[in-house]
């Protein structure tokens, strides 16, 4: 039998809108890749890599996709009981509105994203008109 719908529509209406402030051990993350198991490499705004674990509440409800952010939670350095470094407690649903706090990390600002040459890339474009001519 499948989990009811309330609990998926309250794990979705929880990631709508994001917290006033943030803990000291919470950050604004880039998701790189996912690992399997529910555990995901995220990109911390220094660049450093961690092994985040998704939380269970989010668990088959809320999808993740690569390049995209989430707020992620360190464990504190005494707890080895998993191989994540931390946890992921909310997932980056109307980034617009994220933005808009003022513990949105200055690196991940549109200008500062990791998409260079993307104006120079022709994949998917047709053929320059100069070379039919010939």
């Amino acid at each position: 039998m499948g989990k009811p719908k309330r609990n998926v529509l309250a794990a979705a209406e929880e990631t709508l809108t994001p917290p006033a402030t943030l803990d000291p051990s919470q950050s604004v993350v880039r998701v790189v890749k996912p690992q399997g198991n529910n555990l995901y490499t995220c990109e911390l705004p220094n660049r450093k890599t961690v092994l985040l674990e998704l939380a269970q509440r989010f668990r088959n409800t809320i999808w993740i996709k690569r390049g995209g952010y989430v707020l992620g939670e360190r464990y504190e350095q005494g707890s080895g009981d998993t191989r994540a470094d931390g946890e992921i407690v909310n997932v980056v649903r109307d980034e617009k509105l994220w933005r808009k706090q003022p513990y949105w990390p200055e690196e991940f600002t549109k200008n500062n994203r990791d998409l260079s040459d993307e104006d120079d890339s022709t994949v998917g474009q047709m053929p320059s008109s100069d070379s039919e001519e010939e």
